[in-house]
């Protein structure tokens, strides 16, 4: 393909994606839908993309959902501020799942343009492909969110009934990550990390999930998750270092532990467990667990058995004693 046809390719494929024509500026979304144009540029930035100027770069969906935003703030059910809130959390959530789609199907594209399927351009590959998945993905997602939606409020739910701010959990927070990755990335292969990464991310997703705990968010080569009691952190700690540490393909990871009071604010936790189980990662050994004192008081005496550690300075929380666990 011509370097004067691929811009054209990569329109049809932007087309085949959005499922119909960019027809709008920004000045008429406003007017098709009764927001002022800063509101209107106010959510399609909350969405996580720069404002258009006057190019013609919004289609007739653009204007739907805008329409629809506006008629719930409409409504008095929430306000506008609220509906900004939610189109960041949309647009920060769909955007790493996209980057997550198209990561993961890149490699089936590049083995079906070396295949009998072949498009001659990777594009062509891309576009057959979307067309193809757009509308069982989109269900999936309508799917998944419902399911996410439930757990959610019925957590809130459980937390109701025991705590007055609906925001604020006594929860034990992990963080999991691999030992010396720098070094590691700097003697491997580019292709590897990232083989690395996806599969250290999915293993501790599988163990968090299997103990109902969360994964709050993964940063290639660390995992913040919480789980509502020690215990059930414990295992889901000892859990990775199982499927990970001791997996002799690969690295080494360490995990710490800390109990206490979090806020639970858009999909993130905040609050001094949240550092100190960062910190303690520090400190632990390779393929070893280190808690914090709060949560060795709250383990059973009868099935685990801890061990103080010297104490030491611990960046922003100052002398701290790291604990030793294991299970009796």
């Amino acid at each position: 393909m011509s370097e004067a046809e691929e811009p054209v390719v990569q329109d049809a494929l932007e087309q085949a994606i959005l499922g119909e024509e960019l027809v709008y500026t920004a000045h008429e979304v406003a007017e098709a839908t009764g927001v002022t144009i800063e509101e209107a540029q106010r959510l399609w930035r909350a969405l996580g993309f720069p404002e258009r100027g006057l190019e013609t770069a919004f289609t007739r969906g653009d204007v739907a959902a805008v329409s629809i935003l506006n008629s719930v703030v409409d409504s008095g059910l929430i306000d506008f501020d609220t509906a900004v809130n939610l189109t960041r959390a949309v647009g920060q959530t769909m955007a790493r799942l996209a980057d997550w789609e198209v990561g993961t199907l890149v490699h089936r594209i590049e083995k079906l343009e070396r295949g009998d399927q072949a498009t001659g351009s990777r594009i062509g590959s891309a576009q057959r492909m979307m067309e193809g998945l757009n509308k069982p993905f989109e269900g999936l997602l309508l799917y998944a969110w419902r399911r996410h939606l439930a757990a959610a409020v019925a957590r809130i739910e459980a937390l109701g009934a025991k705590e007055e701010d609906l925001h604020t959990s006594q929860v034990t927070v992990g963080f999991a990550d691999i030992v010396s990755f720098t070094a590691l990335s700097n003697e491997i292969s580019e292709a590897r990390i990232g083989d690395l990464v996806e599969v250290f991310e999915s293993r501790c997703a599988d163990v968090v999930a299997g103990q109902r705990g969360r994964i709050i968010k993964s940063i290639g080569d660390s995992v913040l998750f919480v789980n509502d009691d020690p215990i059930s952190a414990y295992d889901t700690a000892e859990g990775i270092i199982s499927v990970i540490g001791r997996d002799d393909r690969m690295p080494d990871v360490r995990v710490g532990l800390a109990t206490g009071s979090v806020v639970m604010r858009l999909g993130d936790v905040f609050g001094p467990p949240v550092n100190l189980a960062s910190r303690l990662t520090a400190v632990a050994r390779r393929n070893r667990v280190i808690i914090d004192a709060a949560t060795a008081a709250l383990l059973p005496a009868d099935q685990f058995e801890t061990r103080s550690l010297p104490a030491r300075p611990v960046r922003g929380f100052g002398i701290v004693e790291p604990v030793a666990v294991r299970r009796h």
